[in-house]
């Protein structure tokens, strides 16, 4: 069996690097120029490239045909430009047709991906019927390449694209086989549509934004649902912004509980990557599904 690489087999600043590649700060060939100082033992700057990139049947947990979960693709009207949004849908196989609690899913900055989808299917073994929806569905959705998807990701509406998200959280809740009782669960970005979306839903009764960016501080005290966060040792991308935000939070009385995982990476719960930290990503998951179980009840 090969051995997965972890992020302690990287320079620290290539993984800085790697990160503001993955989030648009610089391009595909900016990149490669840059860390081609870090490439050791004949290793080019492409080669640490494709070993940072996500590898998605290493870190399938459920696999597609699992027979104790049902899934079906789904589109549905939307308010916004765009018109409709594409998305994955998930219950427990043994559930039947019975009316069960709600969880959205959020992806990363790359679109409706096989990890997302396994994330996805995860969460309906637990008990739940999972919804992810897929952004990049006016542009044709998910391209099955990571690259192109980040590519088209920043040509999106992001106001139009806030808009879909939101009329899809609104469609999940009101599925007749669904209890009324919605969650959100995000990643990076849909880490920071977690956070926003709980300043938007009143009825919202739990939201885990997995290392997303944060609102404005003046939208704290729209929050309504119990937050868990968490966050990366290693990202002061995101961090910066945190302790205004919780400030604000706490002034506003929001119920809220942050975790902050020693030694992780932006990106550790993605178990696709090198990033990814296994005991860290397990504790967070096993923190998320006790979360949703008791606010969702």
């Amino acid at each position: 069996m090969t051995t997965r690489l972890t992020a302690a087999d990287f320079d620290q600043e290539l993984l800085i690097l790697f990160d503001a590649y993955v989030h648009g700060d610089m391009d595909r060939r900016s990149f490669l120029g840059q860390a081609q100082r870090y490439a050791k033992a004949g290793v080019t700057a492409a080669g640490l490239l494709a070993a940072l990139s996500p590898n998605f049947a290493a870190g399938q947990q459920v696999p597609a045909q699992d027979s104790r979960v049902t899934t079906q693709r789904v589109s549905l009207p939307t308010p916004s430009v765009y018109n409709s949004i594409n998305g994955y849908l998930a219950r427990p196989a043994a559930a039947g047709a019975a009316r069960l609690p709600m969880v959205l899913v959020v992806h990363e900055n790359r679109g409706l991906n096989p990890h997302i989808e396994d994330v996805t299917r995860r969460l309906a073994l637990e008990g739940f019927m999972a919804f992810a929806p897929d952004a990049l569905t006016p542009l044709g959705g998910y391209p099955g390449d990571e690259d192109k998807a980040r590519e088209a990701f920043a040509k999106l509406d992001q106001v139009s694209t806030r808009e879909d998200f939101l009329a899809a959280a609104q469609w999940l809740r009101m599925r007749a086989d669904g209890d009324g009782k919605l969650g959100v669960v995000g990643f990076c970005y849909g880490g920071g549509m977690s956070h926003w979306l709980a300043t938007q839903l009143p009825e919202l009764r739990a939201a885990v934004p997995f290392y997303g960016n944060t609102p404005d501080p003046a939208q704290a005290a729209k929050v309504k649902a119990p937050l868990l966060v968490h966050l990366a040792a290693v990202d002061e991308r995101i961090n910066a912004a945190w302790p205004a935000y919780e400030a604000a939070l706490k002034a506003a009385g929001a119920k809220y509980e942050v975790h902050h995982y020693a030694g992780t990476q932006h990106g550790f719960n993605n178990d696709t990557t090198p990033r990814y930290d296994a005991a860290a990503a397990k504790l967070a998951w096993d923190r998320t599904i006790a979360f949703f179980k008791t606010q969702l009840g």
